[in-house]
C-alpha cells in the first residue's frame, strides 16, 4: 500500500524543467517526491488547490543579502530578514559577510554567524566568508567550514573592520582561491577613479552619479578579468550598474573565462532622470544610472552577458538613510529590498514583453547555480526541496514601507505599485508565508546551508 505523501498541490501552472504544465507536485519530507498530471489521484495528508490567476513557481534563490547581525542587528536581523525573504518569495538567502561584527573572516566568526541564525530563521540561510588583507592566505579554512566563496572590496567598503584589497592583494585572493577551488566575488569600483572623481556632497542625485562614474566599474572589472585570466579562478562581478563595462565582459566570456556578473533589482527599476534631488532611499554604490543604461542591462540579461539578478539587501536605521537630511555623500549607501525583489523585476519585465520564465531563471535557476546548490534548490524537480511559491504575476500591489517585513520602514520602493502577488510560500513543504495571515507565531523553518563539498 501506497503511503500518503505529506502535502500535495494541484495548479493548472507550474513552471517545470524549464516550461509551464499543469501538474500536481508532491511532497514528502520536505522535498518534491513526484510530479503527477494534474488530475491524477494524489493520496496527501494535505491538498492544495491553486485558484485560477496563481502559478507555482521556485522559490527565489538570494545570494546577495546583508542581513547585518550580530553587530549591526539594529539595522536588520535574522528573524526580520527571513521573514521579509519569505512574503516575497524567497525561500534561500546567501548572507554577506560585512556589515555585522564580528565580520565572516575567519572560521570563529562564521560560527558567531550560524550560532546568530540558527534559531530565527524563517528560510535557509547559507554565509558568504570575506577576503580582506588580514584573511589572505587563510581562507582555505573557511571554506572546508562550508562558505559558497568569499566576498572583497576594490574600494572602501563603508565599515571599518571590512577593509578594501589592493591590485596585488586582488591577485593573491584570486591565486590562493583557485588552488582550492573556490569563487571570488567583487565589489568592483576602482578606488583611484572614486578619488578623482568630484564629491561635494549635496542633494544633487546626478552630483552623486558622478562621483561614482562608470570608469570606475570598467577599470576595477579590467583588474578581476586579468586576475581570473593569470591564475584561473572562478570569479563573480556584484550589483554591475554600468553598460559601458559589458564590452570587456562579454569579451571575457567569449574567451572561456571562468567569470559570471549579477546585476540588481534597482538598477532594472528605475533611472536617474526619475531619481529626486535628497531621495537618499536611492543611493546605493554604484549608483543607479540613466535610462540608456538601463536598456544595456536588461539586453545583457537577454543575451546571457549578465547571469543573475540579486537584490543587494543593504538596509541601515533610518537615521543613517537619511543622514545629512538629503546629503548623498553623508547618507548611508543601500537599497533595502529583499521582499519586493521579486515582484519588482516581473513588473519591469512585464513591461517590456519579457516572459516569467526568464525572471525565474535569473532569479532562481542561476542563481542556485552560482552556490552551486544545482537542482537543489531554485527548481521543481524530483528530489529538490520543496521550497515553493504561489505566485499570482498578474495581480498588483501598491508597496507601502511601513506594512514591510524588514525592520526599518525604509525603501526606494516605497509608492511605487507592483505587479506579481505572493500569496503563499512553502520551505521543505511547510508553509513560511500566507498573505494578509497574522504571523502565526510558528517556530521559525529555516535550515543553516553548507556548500556541497567538491
Amino acid at each position: 500500500m501506497t503511503l500518503p505523501y505529506d502535502l500535495a498541490i494541484r495548479a493548472r501552472s507550474v513552471f517545470v524543467d524549464g516550461e509551464w504544465r499543469e501538474a500536481t507536485i508532491a511532497v514528502r519530507e520536505g522535498v518534491v517526491a513526484a510530479i503527477a498530471e494534474y488530475d491524477e489521484e494524489v493520496p496527501a495528508h494535505q491538498t492544495v488547490t491553486l485558484p485560477d490567476g496563481q502559478v507555482l513557481v521556485p522559490g527565489i534563490v538570494d545570494t546577495h543579502v546583508h542581513v547585518n547581525e550580530p553587530g549591526r542587528t539594529e539595522w536588520e536581523g535574522f528573524t526580520t530578514a527571513t521573514r521579509a525573504a519569505a512574503a516575497g518569495g524567497v525561500t534561500t538567502i546567501v548572507d554577506m559577510p560585512l556589515n555585522s561584527i564580528p565580520p565572516t573572516t575567519t572560521v570563529d566568526g562564521l560560527a558567531v554567524k550560524r550560532e546568530a541564525a540558527a534559531p530565527q530563521a524563517s528560510v535557509d540561510v547559507g554565509f558568504w566568508g570575506g577576503a580582506i588583507p588580514s584573511s589572505l592566505g587563510a581562507l582555505e579554512p573557511l571554506w572546508n567550514e562550508g562558505v559558497f566563496g568569499f566576498k572583497a572590496f576594490l574600494s572602501p567598503s563603508g565599515v571599518d573592520e571590512f577593509p578594501h584589497l589592493s591590485s596585488a592583494q586582488l591577485r593573491a585572493a584570486l591565486e590562493e582561491i583557485a588552488g582550492f577551488g573556490g569563487l571570488l566575488i567583487v565589489h568592483a569600483e576602482d578606488p583611484e577613479v572614486l578619488d578623482e572623481a568630484p564629491a561635494d556632497g549635496g542633494p544633487d542625485y546626478l552630483a552623486f552619479v558622478a562621483s561614482r562614474p562608470e570608469l570606475a566599474e570598467e577599470d576595477a572589472i579590467a583588474h578581476v578579468i586579468e586576475g581570473v585570466r593569470a591564475t584561473g579562478a572562478r570569479a563573480h562581478i556584484l550589483h554591475l550598474s554600468s553598460g559601458r563595462a559589458l564590452a570587456q565582459i562579454r569579451a571575457a566570456k567569449a574567451e572561456g573565462l571562468p567569470l559570471t556578473v549579477e546585476t540588481c533589482p534597482h538598477y532594472l527599476s528605475f533611472a536617474a532622470e526619475h531619481i529626486p534631488d535628497g531621495a537618499t532611499q536611492f543611493k546605493c554604490c554604484p549608483p543607479i544610472r540613466d535610462e540608456g543604461n538601463r536598456d544595456l542591462l536588461w539586453e545583457a540579461l537577454l543575451d546571457g552577458t549578465i547571469d543573475l539578478i540579486a537584490s543587494d539587501h543593504s538596509p541601515s536605521t533610518a537615521e543613517l538613510k537619511f543622514a545629512g537630511d538629503g546629503d548623498f555623500q553623508e547618507a548611508w549607501g543601500g537599497i533595502s529590498g529583499l521582499q519586493l525583489a521579486f515582484p519588482a523585476v516581473w513588473t519591469a519585465a512585464r513591461e517590456r514583453g519579457i516572459p516569467l520564465e526568464r525572471v525565474l531563471g535569473w532569479m532562481a535557476v542561476n542563481t542556485s547555480a552560482l552556490v552551486g546548490l544545482g537542482e537543489r534548490k531554485g527548481s521543481i524537480a524530483l528530489g529538490a526541496d520543496a521550497d515553493l511559491v504561489a505566485f499570482a504575476p498578474e495581480e498588483s500591489f501598491a508597496v507601502h514601507a511601513e506594512t514591510l517585513e524588514h525592520k526599518n520602514k525604509v525603501t526606494a520602493y516605497d509608492g511605487r505599485t507592483l505587479h506579481g502577488v505572493v500569496h503563499t510560500t512553502w520551505l521543505a513543504g511547510s508553509v513560511v508565508h500566507v498573505l494578509g495571515a497574522a504571523d502565526p507565531a510558528r517556530l521559525p523553518q529555516g535550515r543553516l546551508l553548507v556548500r556541497s563539498s567538491d
